[in-house]
């Protein structure tokens, strides 16, 4: 297994645990970060034995969001001419997009698991996963607007479609912290629990069911949803209809029906 600078990385009972591994700075989002995190996802992407990602960060935090040395870098970079400097700037950004739609992009359900502090760039992250969890005392908070920026790598695009776009407003414009209750009264979280070995028992069992089902059906039923944010109803329907025209001939069907006749743990194929 690769050696990262930013993250931990295992494999075990084909669950991938991806820990965010820079506890001492808060898990803030570094260099290494945005590029390891790609080459994170191009793995569990290609490889056929991880079936479901577990996100997590290691000590008593998540992630504080992007180092703010990071941005200061960028800053220092800047020239005198205003076309070139956008132009520049424009290009960052679209790099930083890009770590956080390799994780939306991963075939492979990714499930978050959120201690202490969510904040910035942490909540971009969150949003491109397919389910949170958190703690109780998890802290979330959309940073971006403190900074006096607009937050620029997916949050405002995809957490309107996860907590309705009246809330994700109220959280862009504000700027306020929610702790984990609230994060799960409106829907940023699906669960809270009390402490953070609780919430990866949890969430590791939940990532073990996943990962007993069919890799076929799993990977066709993150396909349709994705699909369905930017499509028509009868568009999602023509594409399914199309997508398991293929997959219905897939042998994890006939191994799930005789499976559930005979009342046994089906065992699929990678």
């Amino acid at each position: 297994m690769t050696e990262y600078k930013a993250f931990r990385v295992e494999l075990a009972d084909k669950i991938a645990q991806v820990v965010i591994n820079r506890p001492e700075k808060i898990n803030a989002m570094n260099a290494d970060f945005w590029s390891e995190i790609i080459d994170i996802f191009d793995w569990i992407d290609a490889t056929d034995e991880v079936r479901v990602v577990v996100l997590s960060g290691a000590g008593q935090h998540f992630s504080s969001g992007i180092d703010l040395q990071l941005l200061a870098q960028a800053g220092s970079q800047l020239g005198s001419e205003v076309g070139r400097n956008a132009e520049q700037l424009r290009r960052k950004i679209l790099a930083l997009q890009a770590s956080f739609n390799a994780v939306d992009n991963c075939r492979k359900p990714v499930i978050a698991a959120i201690q202490g502090y969510c904040l910035g760039g942490a909540i971009d992250l969150i949003s491109a996963c397919d389910m949170r969890y958190s703690t109780t005392d998890a802290r979330f908070s959309i940073k971006e607007i403190d900074m006096g920026m607009a937050a620029d790598v997916g949050t405002l695009q995809r957490l309107p479609r996860i907590i309705g776009d009246g809330m994700m407003r109220e959280l862009a414009f504000t700027g306020r912290t929610i702790d984990g209750e609230e994060a799960r009264a409106i829907g940023l979280v699906n669960r809270t629990y009390a402490d953070r070995q609780a919430m990866m028992e949890a969430v590791l069992g939940l990532a073990g069911d996943i990962a007993g089902k069919s890799p076929v059906a799993i990977r066709g039923t993150k396909e349709m949803i994705r699909y369905m944010r930017d499509h028509r109803v009868d568009d999602g329907l023509e594409y399914v209809a199309t997508w398991n025209a293929a997959m219905l001939q897939s042998a994890d069907l006939k191994v799930a029906i005789a499976a559930h006749m005979s009342k046994q743990k089906p065992d699929f194929a990678d």
